[in-house]
């Protein structure tokens, strides 16, 4: 009998579909008699499209639109915002799950997703109480209360990183409950380097490939940062991702173009150009900081009032680990790119102390959990 397993995403930045995604992958591959969900919660507690209807925005789609548009500060208050509506109305969204539970009866549910974690655990315990609940962060600390990491409940935390494994600790996890992975989750093909033809391939691109390479990425829709990025490093060999954002790939064809400068929109090979590239420039997201690292890429990334509040902690990790450089604005650009460059070999020996294999742990860490025998319904119990 198939052991059917939901992993509950949402889109807002991305990075939550695709750690589902890499899930997915991967239990195909080491547990092929799993059937598994994807499940997008908010197709789940907002089925009607309630906020859309009131705001004219999907929730995911103001996110990511502010992220496209660099209107990131002041989201620490909108959070705290966003979760006080998410406690009101705690008893309608544990309906709407218990519903979805009651007609879906899954073996196992893993959590992608910040912030509802109660909802759903509590859900899922007064419909299906010998189902397992996993949460498995996306991110490489939680930014608590009430975020990624709730206290003192019946369920298994998955973290990335010793801090965050540390702060589930002192939320009242033992530590059969808290799992400690060696990073963020990454999709397979990233551990699927090809053999990439350098010269070639930058010839065809149109660029020198005896020239130091970077490459600059803020999350799947890009920033308006790259605009000022391409006039402070005119002279340096850049290759700009600007995702989904088609506006931001047209502005940044249309400004002073650099013989050194090539733009792309959205590549599902970023890992083939991260095998072309020297350094990686970008926001502290913990998907492209840690593809760039396992790519053997050292960062150069910032920190200041823009940082949202669950990307802080990680540039204290890029510090820590000393796998590039950290600054507050676009302006000291030119001289830590030159600094890094000038003692790349020093980066990359420590970008290459980092092994991350937290896909297959999170994917072997699920076996273990996975009862072995099917649990009863609440149904079937009562």
């Amino acid at each position: 009998m198939a052991h059917d397993v939901q992993l509950i995403y949402f889109n807002a930045g991305g990075g939550h579909r695709s750690a589902a995604l890499a899930l997915q992958e991967v239990i195909a591959q080491a547990q092929p008699d799993w059937a598994v969900t994807l499940v997008n919660l908010f197709e789940v507690i907002d089925s009607d499209r309630y906020y859309q209807k009131l705001t004219g925005f999907a929730p995911e789609d103001l996110y990511n639109m502010r992220l496209k548009r660099g209107w990131t500060r002041g989201l620490a208050t909108e959070l705290k915002l966003f979760q006080a509506m998410i406690r009101l109305t705690l008893p309608t969204l544990k309906k709407k799950m218990r519903s979805f539970w009651r007609n879906t009866q899954p073996h196992l549910v893993v959590s992608l997703v910040p912030n509802f974690n109660k909802v759903m655990y509590e859900a899922l315990r007064d419909e299906l109480p010998g189902v397992p609940y996993v949460t498995v962060l996306t991110d490489m600390a939680d930014y608590p209360p009430n975020f990624w990491i709730e206290p003192n409940q019946g369920q298994y935390i998955i973290c990335g990183t010793e801090f965050a494994a540390s702060q589930a600790a002192s939320q009242g996890y033992d530590a059969a409950s808290i799992i400690q992975t060696s990073g963020m989750i990454l999709r397979p093909s990233f551990y699927r380097k090809s053999c990439v033809d350098k010269g070639q391939r930058f010839v065809e691109l149109g660029l020198d490939p005896n020239r130091p390479t970077g490459l600059v990425l803020f999350g799947g829709h890009g920033s308006n940062d790259m605009l000022k990025i391409a006039k402070a490093l005119p002279d340096r060999q850049l290759i700009f991702v600007a995702g989904h954002n088609n506006t931001l790939a047209q502005k940044m064809a249309a400004q002073s173009p650099s013989m050194y400068h090539l733009v792309l929109g959205f590549t599902k090979d970023i890992d083939q150009f991260m095998q072309l590239c020297d350094y990686f420039v970008g926001k502290p997201g913990p998907g492209s900081l840690s593809e760039a690292v396992h790519m053997g890429l050292p960062v150069i990334t910032f920190r200041n009032a823009a940082t949202m509040p669950q990307e802080r902690y990680n540039t204290t990790w890029v510090e820590e680990n000393q796998l590039g450089k950290v600054i507050g604005s676009v302006s000291e650009l030119p001289g830590v790119v030159e600094a890094v460059l000038d003692d790349l070999t020093r980066y990359q020996k420590h970008v290459q102390e980092i092994n991350n294999q937290a896909v297959f742990e999170v994917v072997a860490s699920l076996a273990q959990i996975m009862p072995k025998q099917t649990p009863k319904s609440a149904l079937q119990t009562s």
